[in-house]
Formats: structure tokens, sequence, C-alpha cells
């Protein structure tokens, strides 16, 4: 069985039903102390933690005096607005007292689906981490539509640990794993222990049981563990309710295991490998000696570019002779590598008007 302890990159979703009491519609104080307690653990042991937090609608619906059910978009996202606020300051109090900063993130679809948002999404949470911060991920309730909307966190916890290379996603839920059946219909329904393919026959025993203030079925998170897995993130469902959830599952809590067969690492470079590219760049012999050691190209290494790409996009990478070394996602517009290329990275603030980026294709966005 997998270990959380063992996660370098881990990201946990809490479902609105463990956070905000049912009845009431408050915070459980007791509850989220126990989590930050959790996080504290996890992140002394060397652990980076991303948290992905319902409970902003369940929260602001409260306050505002919104039924507990099924709101029109308009209403949700006044009850976010103001449920935001407090469920971010519910995290920062949780968090101070070990010492660790908590980092507000909204997102929407749209955030990971267009590369330049994907690329700037990663960034964000890259120097978020580096500075040893927990980013508290929610989505962007208050300005998306049903158009760009992910419609739940389990998908959002997903694509949000293929956006920044997590090896582990756990789920906190009020199920303890994936049911051959729904096991409040269905007293013969049997847990499963470990998934390592999700099968056709995987997908129709998934079914849509709610808990009232979360959106999740099982289907979603069925999907949620396809987006982890083929990312090489391996998922896990499980019951939440114990006040520190992380200890209960590191100590043999029921729940339920989605493997992933590669690496996050070795997913990634082969999602940028099957890319197809929008234009090209041309590497001196001194750019090429830098990338084969692992390194990122530096503008001052293109002799030049063809194709007209964008910001985000993939771009093959040539040597001198024309020969493609692989593929990579440009940090730069085709317009803006022509004016940077051969420079120094200290230039490109001169050279563009405004500030850039030291890399022109960042080591981890490159197949070679």
């Amino acid at each position: 069985m997998a270990s959380v302890t063992s996660a370098k990159r881990l990201v946990v979703k809490i479902g609105s039903a463990l956070l905000v009491d049912k009845i009431s519609g408050d915070l459980r104080h007791d509850w989220l102390q126990g989590l930050a307690q959790d996080v504290a653990w996890l992140s002394e042991s060397g652990t980076q933690v991303v948290l992905v937090s319902s409970g902003s609608i369940a929260l602001g619906r409260g306050v505002l005096g919104l039924p507990k059910t099924d709101l029109p978009l308009e209403q949700s996202q006044a009850a976010a607005a103001v449920g935001q606020i407090r469920l971010a300051r519910a995290y920062e109090e949780a968090l101070a007292p070990f010492g660790i900063t908590a980092a507000q993130v909204l997102m929407t679809l749209e955030d990971t689906s267009d590369r330049r948002r994907y690329l700037n999404s990663r960034a964000t949470f890259e120097q978020l981490i580096g500075f040893g911060a927990v980013p508290i991920v929610n989505e962007n309730d208050t300005v998306a539509t049903d158009e760009i909307r992910f419609g739940d966190n389990d998908r959002l916890a997903a694509q949000i640990a293929a956006t920044i290379g997590a090896d582990q996603l756990v789920l906190l839920s009020d199920v303890d794993g994936f049911y051959s059946a729904n096991p409040a219909d269905d007293p013969t329904a049997v847990r499963y222990d470990t998934i390592d393919h999700i099968t056709a026959d995987i997908e129709a025993m998934a079914g849509d049981a709610g808990s009232g203030l979360s959106k999740g079925g099982m289907k979603t998170k069925v999907m949620a563990a396809k987006t982890a897995t083929a990312a090489g993130c391996a998922m896990v469902i499980c019951e939440g309710s114990a006040r520190r959830p992380l200890t209960a599952l590191e100590n043999g809590a029921n729940c339920t295991w989605f493997t992933a067969t590669l690496d996050p690492q070795t997913a990634r470079k082969r999602w940028i490998g099957a890319m197809k590219p929008k234009g090209s760049v041309i590497l001196d012999a001194g750019a090429v000696t830098a990338l084969k050691r692992g390194n990122s190209l530096l503008p001052a290494g293109v002799q030049g570019s063809t194709g007209r790409f964008k910001r985000g996009d993939a771009v093959a990478i040539h040597d001198a002779n024309g020969h493609q070394l692989g593929l990579g996602l440009t940090r730069y517009t085709a317009e803006e590598t022509n004016v940077i290329q051969g420079h120094k990275s200290a230039e490109i603030e001169t050279l563009l008007g405004y500030p850039g980026r030291a890399a022109l294709i960042h080591r981890d966005d490159m197949a070679l």
C-alpha cells in the first residue's frame, strides 16, 4: 500500500461535508485544526502539501441565509464571495500556530486548459511551494460561468495534481473508498483496496451519490483518478471525518488507492513529446551541451526560430545542423523570441520593455 509520508508532493482535497457542519452551516474548527496538525507533520517530514478545499459556498450560504439546496449560478457566486473570505481566514488561523503561511489560489477550468495560463499557474505554485507556503486552492466560483467551470473540486484537485507534478492525491470524502455498488443501497457492495486499471466495468460501478453539501459523487472521483493517474499521480479515496484524517490514512484506515504506472516527470515528458509543434528554435553548440546536462534553454543559446507560436505552445528544438533534439513549451511568443534570442537573460527587460522569465524553455517543460 502507498504511504502519504512517502509522497514528495501531495495534493489533498477536502470536501464541504467535512469542513462545514450540515445542520448549522458553521465551520468545523476542531476538525480543521486536526487537519492543520497533519499538514504540519507532513511538511516537517519533507512532503510539500497543496490543499484543494471546498466549503466557500457552503459557508457563504449560511451567512446569507440561503437554502441548503442547489442554488442558481448567481446565488452560488454570491455565497462563494462571502464564504471565500471566511474560508481563507480559517486556514490562515489554523496553520499559523505551526509557522506555516497559507496562500489562497482561485482557479477556473480556463486556467488549466489554456497552456499560457497553465504555465502561469504552474510557475505560481512552484514559487509558493518554494517559499514554504501551503496553497489553498478553490474554484473561482465568483467569476466562473458554467462554460468555464470544473463543476466539482475532485476534478479540480486532479488537474492541480497534474499541473504541479504531484505524486499523490488524497480525496478526503464522506465515503471510505470505491465500492462495487453504492453501499447505502446494496449491502453486498464490496470495497476495493487497490485499482490498477480504470476499466469500463469500474466506470460503470461509479454512481452519483453525494451528501447534500458536497457536489462530488463517485463518478467524478473516478474521472479525477483517470486524470491523476495519467499524469503519474497515485490517488486515494478515503473517509475523512477523523480529527487527523491523514494520520488515520497513514495508520491503515479503509481506503481505495488508484495506482499510477508512471512517475509524474515521465508522464509530463510523454505529454509534451506527443504535442504538435507550432514552430521551432535553433540552438548553438553551447546551448545543446547545456540541455544535455539537464539545464533550461536560455535566450542566449538561441540562434533563430521559425513559426508563429504563442506563449505556452510546443516548439521543436533543433541544433545548428537541423537535427531535432526534442520538444518544449515556450515561455515567449515568436515575436518576443526574435527580439531576445542571442541575448543574456538580464537584458530581457531592456529589450522587451517589461520583465520576463530567465528561461525561454524551462527544463521541466522540455522532452528531449
